[in-house]
């Protein structure tokens, strides 16, 4: 069974391009608008990585991230937080992150790191 990812953006056009990319790899993929929107999509079925923009409308990454692991009742999911800022990746760190991508997103290095934390994909590691 393929590892389930959630992708959360605000921007359309990343969060379909991640999608392309991540299906082609081999995972399940979920996508969302939002933080608001994440949160339930975390509720309902919890994903094996997330792949969260810092930079969104009602609920940045950061604070949802935090949100998540607040919530004693949702285990620990893998984080990668992507972002169009480098000086983000010491509070990815602070919040337990596996990764720190900044966009433009490269899809090879992308997939180098997802393939690290999940399996079920179909990306080589290496």
């Amino acid at each position: 069974m393929a590892a389930s990812i959630l992708v959360v953006d605000d921007d359309e056009s990343i969060r379909e391009l991640l999608r392309l990319h991540l299906r082609s790899a081999g995972y399940d993929v979920q996508v969302a608008e939002d933080a608001i929107v994440a949160g339930h999509m975390v509720l309902e079925r919890r994903p094996d990585l997330i792949i969260t923009d810092v930079n969104m409308p009602y609920m940045d990454g950061f604070e949802f991230v935090a949100a998540l692991k607040a919530d004693k009742t949702i285990p620990d999911i893998p984080v990668i937080f992507l972002s169009s800022i480098e000086d983000g990746e010491s509070r990815g760190k602070e919040l337990g992150a596996v990764g720190y991508v900044t966009k433009p997103v490269r899809a090879d290095r992308l997939l180098a790191l997802v393939a690290k934390h999940v399996p079920g994909g179909a990306y080589p590691i290496g």
